[in-house]
């Protein structure tokens, strides 16, 4: 039984491996964990997000989460309809505006309390 790659970094370097592709990072984790809470996206939502934001087609994106390619189409409507945009493009450069107003309690780190 294979396993699932616990990532979408892992995800898109299965799917690059046989192209040697240059692969940027838009957003990071605390900028799409924004971007989830500010329009409302499930965690599936986001997942489909950042793939869809990483330039994989639907079919790639379903084989890789195991899911149809109808699902992926399903997910990715719901996402435009809550960011309200009508195509991929428009959804990244949203993202990526969104993620440049990034407020200040995501950009901190919480601390750790270190008891003796």
């Amino acid at each position: 039984m294979s396993q699932l790659p616990n990532t979408t970094t892992e995800i898109v370097a299965q799917d690059n491996a046989s192209c040697s592709q240059f692969e940027a990072i838009l957003l990071d984790a605390k900028q799409w964990l924004y971007v989830q809470n500010r329009y409302n996206l499930t965690a599936r939502e986001r997942q489909i997000a950042e793939l869809v934001c990483q330039g994989l087609r639907n079919d790639s994106i379903a084989k890789h989460l195991r899911i149809t390619p109808g699902t992926v189409k399903t997910h990715t409507r719901n996402i435009y309809r809550k960011v309200r945009v009508k195509s991929k493009i428009a959804m990244l450069l949203r993202f990526v505006s969104d993620a440049r107003k990034l407020p200040s309690r995501y950009e901190e780190t919480p601390s750790i309390a270190i008891a003796d």
